[in-house]
């Protein structure tokens, strides 16, 4: 039960900062500054409060359902829903994420090329379980997107084996519609869109005006981690959405 309780309250807290991302972005508030504002209160502490596209991993999700299970079981309806809200929010905030580049690119991704930086839940892993790319991945196929997607560790292989497992499309659409690449500039080569979906430390070093010369215009970055300049990257000349910003 402790083990349970401590990855739940792990869970609730990102997708308490995760709430508050899109109400910042509607209300033009900076959602990472209403982390390190609300991360100074001692009572609540700065960890698990980085606003992203969404958690991943085997942990988070398996033991928060289980703990759903549990209280089910045991008749405690209330507390079930309660911690139930918290895995519906992370698959709200992935799909949210997915829904805004649809429509930043005028309500259509159908033949566009997306490119994805990041494919695994975390960086410094080659673990894909649960991953958000995943999701917002799936999302964007089926509005027919081509995305080209670029990991360090992440196979070809796992890539499509991942959107196998959900089985929402043949094996033979998804190895049509998701292309691996193990260049990141010949990722985002003619791309559209951007998007970030691993805090990988090494994309904070890429030549971003080299990678916006080689772009379709406008140039649209989608930074699910918050781990860029955004400013910066206006400067060159990208429209920049990020994560409760």
């Amino acid at each position: 039960m402790s083990k349970l309780s401590a990855t739940a309250f792990l869970a609730q807290r990102v997708s308490s900062i995760n709430a508050m991302s899109e109400l910042c972005e509607v209300t033009g508030a900076d959602v990472q500054e209403v982390a390190k504002a609300i991360g100074m209160d001692s009572r609540i502490g700065s960890k698990f409060l980085q606003a992203s596209v969404g958690f991943g991993g085997s942990c988070f999700q398996k033991d928060i359902l289980n703990l759903v299970y549990i209280s089910k079981s045991l008749g405690l309806n209330e507390v079930a829903d309660y911690w139930e809200q918290v895995i519906i929010m992370n698959n709200h905030q992935r799909t949210r994420f997915a829904r805004k580049i649809i429509n930043t690119l005028y309500d259509t991704v159908s033949g566009k090329k997306i490119a994805f930086l990041g494919w695994a839940f975390k960086k410094d892993t080659n673990d894909t379980r649960e991953a958000a790319a995943i999701y917002v991945a799936d999302i964007l196929m089926d509005e027919q997107a081509k995305i080209h997607a670029y990991d360090p560790k992440v196979t070809a292989n796992q890539m499509q084996a991942n959107l196998n497992y959900l089985n929402t499309r043949s094996v033979e659409e998804n190895a049509k519609l998701l292309t691996t690449e193990q260049d990141p500039y010949q990722a985002v080569k003619g791309a559209h869109a951007i998007a970030v979906l691993t805090e990988w430390d090494e994309f904070k070093t890429y030549d971003w005006q080299k990678i916006y010369d080689s772009m379709t215009k406008p140039a649209f970055v989608f930074d699910g981690r918050n781990i860029l300049d955004k400013t910066k990257l206006e400067t060159i000349g990208f429209q920049v959405k990020a994560i409760g910003k």
